[in-house]
């Protein structure tokens, strides 16, 4: 979906798929699928679960052709990590 085409603003988005995730998605999924990408459709709380954004996203928009797309990565609380981390993290 271009910029032009968007129902939502990125902020819209954002809430909703976040909304979405708590209240339709997370209840779904246990620890064991820890680390995939949820692709959620906005509009539709149609989701699809793969190992990454591109799989999540292709199987989502085989589905629902013009979805607008929010992703989540299942147990973590951000899709991507920028940056590194101190070495004597702790993890």
């Amino acid at each position: 979906m271009t910029a032009e085409n968007r129902r939502h603003t990125p902020e819209e988005t954002a809430r909703l798929g976040d909304e979405i995730y708590e209240r339709v998605v997370r209840p779904q999924f246990d620890s064991n699928n820890r680390g995939k990408v949820v692709a959620i459709d906005v509009d539709s709380e149609t989701y699809e679960v793969g190992d990454d954004a591109l799989d999540a996203s292709d199987k989502l928009l085989a589905r629902q052709p013009n979805a607008e797309i929010w992703f989540v990565r299942i147990g973590f609380p951000a899709l991507y990590h920028m940056g590194g981390h101190s070495a004597s993290r702790n993890s």
